[in-house]
C-alpha cells in the first residue's frame, strides 16, 4: 500500500464543482479527500485525522479565516493549511498567514500546481513521508538508541527490541514531542499487514516498560496518539 494512502485532505469551499475538482484530482494522486461546503460543516469533523487543510476564505457564514484561527488556537492542530481563494491583495494574504496558514493560492488556479505544493507541505510536515535523517545515535536523558545496532540502552543497562519496537521509538525519539497517531504507525511500519489500532496500544505499553523510569515520558495524547516528550 502506498504511504499516500494514510494522507487525508479536508477541502472547505462553498463552490461545490472547485470542490469536485479538487477531490478527483487529489484521490488521482493517492490521498484521501473529504469535502464540505461551509466552515460551520467542517467544524463538525474530527479535524484532528486531517494531514492539510485546503480552506476557502468568502463564505456563507463563518470564513476561513476564523476557521483557520479555530484550527490553530483552539483544536492546538498543526496540519499545513491552505487557502485558496478569490481574495488577491496583499492584505488578504498577510491576514490569511497571520491566522496560521502555511500557503495561500488565488483563484482561478493551476490543479497542477495545486497538487504539487500539496504533495510539497505534505513532505516537510511529515517525517514518515520522507527519509529519517541518519543519525547513529539518539541520545535523550538516560536513553541511548544506537541505530547501527539497533541497541536500547537505559542508564546504561540493555534493554532488547523487537524489530517494530525498535521503529517505532526510533521514531518518537527522533522528534520529540511531536504527536504520532495509531493510523500513522500501522499505515508506515505494518504497512500491508492487517492489524488494529490496539497492536500499536500493545507495543507502546512494551516501550514503556523497556524504558524503566524514562517510560512514563512516553505519553498518551488522549483522542490523537502518542509521542515522547520530557517535561
Amino acid at each position: 500500500m502506498n504511504t499516500l494512502n494514510a494522507m487525508h485532505i479536508l477541502v472547505v469551499d462553498d463552490e461545490e464543482d472547485i470542490c469536485e475538482i479538487l477531490r478527483f484530482n487529489l484521490e488521482s494522486e493517492g490521498y484521501k479527500v473529504d469535502t464540505v461546503t461551509s466552515a460551520e460543516e467542517a467544524r463538525h469533523k474530527k479535524l484532528e485525522k486531517y494531514n492539510l487543510f485546503l480552506l476557502d476564505i468568502m463564505m456563507k457564514g463563518m470564513s476561513g479565516y476564523r476557521l483557520a484561527d479555530e484550527i490553530r488556537k483552539q483544536r492546538k492542530l498543526e496540519a499545513p493549511i491552505f487557502f485558496i481563494t478569490a481574495k488577491n491583495t496583499e492584505n488578504d494574504k498577510l491576514t490569511g498567514f497571520s491566522v496560521g496558514a502555511d500557503d495561500y493560492i488565488t483563484k482561478p488556479f493551476s490543479i497542477k500546481e495545486v497538487v504539487a505544493r500539496v504533495k510539497a507541505a505534505l513532505r516537510r510536515a511529515d517525517p514518515l513521508h520522507g527519509e529519517i535523517p541518519e543519525e547513529k545515535t539518539i541520545r535523550i536523558a538516560g536513553i541511548e538508541l544506537d541505530i547501527e545496532k539497533k541497541r536500547l540502552t537505559v542508564d546504561g543497562t540493555k534493554a532488547d527490541l523487537t524489530p517494530i519496537e525498535f521503529q517505532i521509538l526510533q521514531l518518537l525519539l527522533k522528534y520529540p514531542g511531536r504527536i504520532f497517531g495509531r493510523d500513522q504507525f500501522l499505515n508506515n511500519i505494518w504497512r500491508d499487514v492487517n492489524v488494529t489500532d490496539r497492536t500499536v496500544d500493545v507495543h507502546i505499553t512494551r516501550l514503556r516498560k523497556k524504558l524503566g523510569p524514562y517510560g512514563k515520558y512516553l505519553i498518551t495524547r488522549k483522542g490523537y496518539g502518542y509521542c515522547f516528550e520530557i517535561e
